[in-house]
């Protein structure tokens, strides 16, 4: 990650085939906070009672290594999050949100690398996904992943 601008072929998702489209992973920033929650509402996120600046603002004050909260920035802003977790035990995957605009250009599968990434680095072996059972498209992103699907417990894991 490191901050540095890495080149993706967004495809048709950018408007223009075979467009290369700048964009960075990065630990989010109490600034980017307003624009997640925007992101979230736009891309139509499953709500959930801790989407609020100040919940958002508590996982950053809880996150002193910025592992949690990571964005896809893009020259127009934030295009994509995804929150993980570490609890010493299992890497946890809660959200991963991208803009309608932006999905199927591949920030979903950079943002979840980055987040494995991550959590790897922090001593997790085991990962898992939560996933709204009801989200057809996150469920078809899952599905082609690398991630292995557990039906009795409707959650994606891998190692």
């Amino acid at each position: 990650m490191g901050g540095d601008l890495v080149e993706l072929r967004a495809g048709a998702s950018a408007g223009v085939v075979g467009l290369a489209v700048p964009f960075r992973i990065r630990a989010a920033t109490t600034a980017d906070l307003p624009s997640v929650l925007a992101l979230w509402e736009r891309a139509a996120a499953e709500p959930t009672h801790t989407d609020d600046l100040a919940s958002l603002e508590q996982l950053l004050a809880h996150d002193p290594d910025a592992l949690l909260l990571l964005v896809t920035e893009t020259d127009d802003g934030i295009a994509g999050s995804i929150i993980a977790g570490w609890d010493g035990w299992r890497g946890s995957i809660y959200r991963l949100v991208v803009a309608p605009e932006h999905r199927r250009s591949g920030y979903g599968r950079r943002l979840l690398a980055a987040a494995e990434e991550q959590l790897a680095g922090a001593g997790a072996v085991r990962m898992q996904a939560i996933v709204v059972s009801t989200d057809g498209q996150a469920t078809r992103f899952w599905r082609a992943s690398d991630w292995e699907h557990q039906a009795e417990r409707y959650r994606f894991v891998k190692g």
